[in-house]
């Protein structure tokens, strides 16, 4: 039986994605934006280096995702089938390592072989999953959503500073670029903390001080340059 309350855990594989995706997408490409302009290029220039910082970096979150998820998967998978082996050749050790686990977190002895012959009764994998491998169905990873969200998160993000850019005039594309994304940057990382429900206000202003210190060091490089150039 589905209870009906909903819990930010359900929720942590794809939204630490988006929210790193979305981040990474604003910071990265308003930096490179900034670090280009700052340099005295013209606005194509500008405008080229951050799409294709767009592409390159949605690709990359998009793969780096997907590998790191993926060797989660394994690793789930790899201990599912030795438990799935242990489970066929001597179920009545594993009996007495699940009953034990619940002795650990409090029941008494009786009451906990009781409750470990009735889970184990009704899908014993996924007992032993849960309480002994600490893998649940709503923590398991999958890389293709991890993968797709990360990407598309990321276009997603990148896509604001471009459009800052594109409408500003080029005296003044630094500020504004800056100024903006640091306004979204700490809009996406309220909106992260409130879905995840933990404090607002944390979680804007750890975003922002963040990416302003990366656009700030990235506009002394560009200007550096710009002037040797």
């Amino acid at each position: 039986m589905r209870h009906g309350e909903r819990h930010g855990s359900s929720r942590s594989g794809w939204l630490r994605a988006a929210v790193l995706g979305a981040n990474d997408g604003i910071v990265s490409t308003s930096s490179l934006v900034i670090g280009v302009a700052a340099a005295g290029a013209g606005r194509g220039a500008v405008l080229t280096a951050g799409l294709a910082g767009l592409v390159a970096g949605a690709m990359s979150m998009a793969a780096g995702e997907y590998v790191s998820v993926s060797s989660q998967s394994d690793t789930e998978r790899s201990d599912l089938a030795r438990e799935t082996k242990e489970l066929a050749e001597d179920a009545e050790a594993e009996h007495r390592e699940l009953a034990a686990i619940y002795v650990g977190r409090g029941l008494d002895a009786a009451l906990a072989n009781q409750v470990a012959t009735q889970l184990m009764e009704k899908d014993a994998l996924g007992a032993h999953a849960r309480d002994e491998l600490g893998i649940s169905e709503i923590m398991r990873a999958r890389p293709i959503q991890a993968a797709l969200a990360s990407a598309a998160a990321f276009a997603a993000g990148a896509v604001l500073p471009l459009a800052a850019a594109i409408v500003t005039p080029e005296q003044r594309m630094v500020p504004v670029v800056a100024g903006l994304s640091l306004v979204f940057l700490a809009i996406l990382g309220a909106v992260a903390a409130k879905v995840g429900r933990a404090r607002v206000l944390t979680g804007a202003l750890r975003v922002t001080f963040w990416s302003a210190l990366a656009m700030a060091i990235t506009a002394a490089v560009g200007r550096l340059f710009g002037v040797i150039a």
